[in-house]
């Protein structure tokens, strides 16, 4: 299944993206962007490098120590789930993802 863009405006008026997995976890967000063009041809570029792009690993050496305990279980916050479920329910067909 495909992940979803979200445009959206944040606390300081600028317009960011955020991708989202099929079962809604966010998986990035984006830079502050000063309008909506801006960030849609933002979400083209993270298409195209995401695409093409190689895997760097800046981890340190393994150690024969314990993995450190998790501290975030990578789900989004009940708070963002309530306003996504929210805003679906109340979104007007063939609107989603106008820009």
């Amino acid at each position: 299944m495909a992940g979803l863009f979200e445009l959206f405006v944040d606390a300081q008026s600028h317009v960011r993206f955020r991708l989202t997995a099929p079962d809604g976890t966010v998986m990035a967000v984006s830079k502050p962007f000063d309008d909506k063009p801006a960030a849609v041809a933002g979400i083209a570029a993270v298409r195209e490098y995401a695409g093409m792009g190689h895997i760097t690993d800046l981890c340190p050496p393994h150690s024969d120590g314990p993995a450190p305990a998790r501290t975030h279980s990578g789900q989004p916050s009940g708070a963002y789930r309530d306003r996504a479920l929210h805003r679906a329910a109340t979104t007007k067909p063939g609107l989603a993802g106008a820009a």
